[in-house]
């Protein structure tokens, strides 16, 4: 199960947090790295310098312009926030993550140091998780905040303490097919001129992805919903 684990960096400003991020990873048999959009030259000196006997990871890690491309081959998406997002989108905390089913593709996902997460990130998420600090003093710096999610779940998988309550029947889709069925709604959305005002376009596209990406949708339902948008491509009578 520790292969199904993700750590993702969106926009990491520092070189020496990359590589932090990367040594607390192999800590705790981890060894998927993927970052979004970083701002050091990756890899660099200073990356491999920080991150000690963790440079395989770094070498093999994955790197996207854009957040949504990284999220391919991810079941689930908990992205750790310090701020109470008013959307309607499931917020747990470090407790809940026994309740997680590690046997899916699960991705963690960190904010930059400077500005952490934005909504539009958020919305790509089944849940956001808030880690428990002082309430004075909520930032943490990114590699602490990897590192705390990291051993928590080290721990889970090693207890094996979870029960899971989902028919095995049920295959739940990927991150990928429901970028896939996004997409198609979208295409038809927009030949339909559905977004309106213009400027409104990019809230109303975070709205549909706020819905549809904490839905615990099956490959079933995602067929189905897939048909229901393809329909509207075609001419009414």
């Amino acid at each position: 199960m520790f292969n199904n684990i993700s750590f993702i960096l969106h926009k990491p400003q520092l070189s020496e947090n990359i590589g932090a991020c990367a040594r607390a990873i192999k800590n705790f048999n981890f060894n998927k790295l993927i970052l979004v959009d970083p701002k050091p030259i990756f890899p660099n000196d200073k990356i491999l310098a920080t991150s000690v006997g963790a440079k395989d990871i770094i070498k093999k890690s994955k790197v996207f312009d854009t957040l949504e491309p990284a999220l391919g081959k991810i079941d689930y998406l908990i992205a750790t926030t310090s701020r109470f997002r008013n959307k309607n989108i499931k917020h747990i905390q470090l407790k809940d993550l026994k309740k997680i089913d590690f046997r899916k593709k699960i991705g963690f996902l960190f904010g930059s140091e400077a500005s952490g997460l934005s909504n539009n990130e958020v919305s790509y998420a089944n849940y956001t998780m808030q880690i428990p600090t002082n309430y004075n003093f909520k930032s943490l710096n990114i590699s602490h905040s990897l590192i705390i999610v990291a051993q928590i779940v080290f721990n889970l998988i090693n207890l094996d303490s979870k029960s899971y309550n989902k028919s095995q029947k049920i295959t739940l889709a990927s991150k990928k097919q429901v970028q896939s069925m996004m997409n198609l709604c979208i295409k038809n959305l927009d030949h339909r001129n559905f977004f309106k005002p213009k400027e409104k376009r990019a809230i109303m596209l975070e709205n549909l992805r706020n819905i549809f990406y904490r839905m615990e949708l099956s490959e079933k339902e995602i067929r189905i919903l897939s048909s229901v948008f393809a329909s509207l491509s075609k001419k009414v009578d």
